[in-house]
């Protein structure tokens, strides 16, 4: 797939430099590049390389001036990472979304109904009133449940279980091995120490702009929805449990898990490997540290957590710091004692 650097600039809204005929089909680091490549250049210790770099574009800043001759094109922006990250987007659509048409064997109910421009991979399952909207993809050996509704332009990759009545937005990716909608963990103890299953009734919601990492598993609800708002963006392996909400525009990374019924406020970070309890709130903006559990609610917006269980990321800090001269400070406390010892047997000696 070939694009002229005319095009490029106009699609970036950039400025071209060079000959806008000559033609790029792929993407590539400044320093490697090669014919027929287009690459960036933000950081300033990289600069070095564009001078010497064989790729026929480069998108740089508009106050850049070079300092020597560079071969490439260069395509000016206001800001390359950005430009150049838009670039990546506009190409992953254009090859995702390529696909239509169906491909055999493969199953769609009667009562199903699917947009325009559709794709179905071959081995793919589409169950009763599933309803598919416009530019939808449904890549190989995908399952689709009962009554499950899936917006436009999504893209379901390979191998990903949908559950029925699970209800998902325009513009979702979900990658590979995903799960969503299986049952929740529900289990009502009894007396004689077993456990009996708790139906879950409910359904999951992912809105609009959602992406879902590639073995990641979201649960139905008890009753009622499992909620991921707009925008969310969850790594691969990542465990959402039952009745939970996801604010929108929150990222969370790989080998976190939370538990039912809590709530993540809108616009959070949460690193990878964090425990969350049960039946808890975050406020919005909360920026979690990797490997921190936490095990009550932390209501107040923008807050830093670290540690587990997780408390301040300032008080954190200074604990830590503490703990690693705790040995020292072990042995200052004994010398101290020591020294008030001997202080009190002398006062007492004085007095005899």
């Amino acid at each position: 797939m070939e694009f002229t650097l005319a095009q490029i600039a106009h699609i970036l809204n950039g400025e071209l430099k060079g000959n806008g005929q000559v033609k790029v089909n792929r993407v590539g680091k400044i320093e490697e590049g090669g014919e027929g490549a287009i690459t960036f250049l933000s950081n300033p210790k990289y600069e070095p390389f564009i001078y010497k770099t064989t790729a026929s574009a480069v998108i740089v800043s508009k106050g850049f001036k070079p300092k020597g001759e560079i071969s490439a094109g260069l395509i000016l922006v206001d800001d390359p990472y950005l430009s150049f990250t838009a670039l990546l987007e506009e190409y992953h659509k254009l090859v995702s979304f390529q696909k239509s048409g169906v491909e055999q064997p493969s199953f769609f109910a009667d009562t199903a109904a699917e947009g325009k421009n559709t794709y179905r991979g071959a081995f793919s399952y589409v169950g009763k009133n599933v309803r598919l909207g416009d530019n939808v993809k449904v890549y190989p050996n995908t399952y689709l449940g009962d009554d499950v509704t899936i917006g436009n332009n999504t893209i379901i990759y390979a191998g990903v279980k949908i559950y029925s009545r699970t209800k998902i937005g325009n513009y979702c990716t979900i990658h590979s091995g995903a799960v969503i909608g299986s049952d929740g963990f529900g289990f009502a103890p009894q007396a004689d120490g077993s456990y009996k299953t708790i139906p879950q009734v409910g359904n999951v919601v992912l809105e609009d702009h959602v992406s879902i990492g590639a073995n990641t598993t979201i649960d139905c609800a008890t009753f009622d929805s499992t909620i991921i708002r707009e925008g969310v963006k969850l790594d691969n392996l990542v465990q959402i449990g039952h009745n939970v909400e996801i604010g929108k525009h929150t990222v969370i990374a790989s080998q976190t898990g939370i538990s039912g019924s809590s709530k993540v406020g809108e616009y959070s970070m949460i690193g990878g490997q964090v425990g969350l309890a049960g039946h808890i709130q975050l406020g919005a903006r909360t920026k979690i540290a990797a490997q921190s559990g936490i095990n009550k609610s932390i209501k107040e917006e923008g807050k830093i957590l670290f540690g587990s269980p997780a408390f301040d990321h300032l008080q954190y800090m200074k604990s830590a710091m503490l703990f690693k001269r705790l040995p020292e400070l072990n042995q200052k406390i004994r010398e101290l004692e020591e020294k008030i010892i001997n202080l009190t047997s002398l006062k007492t000696d004085d007095e005899h």
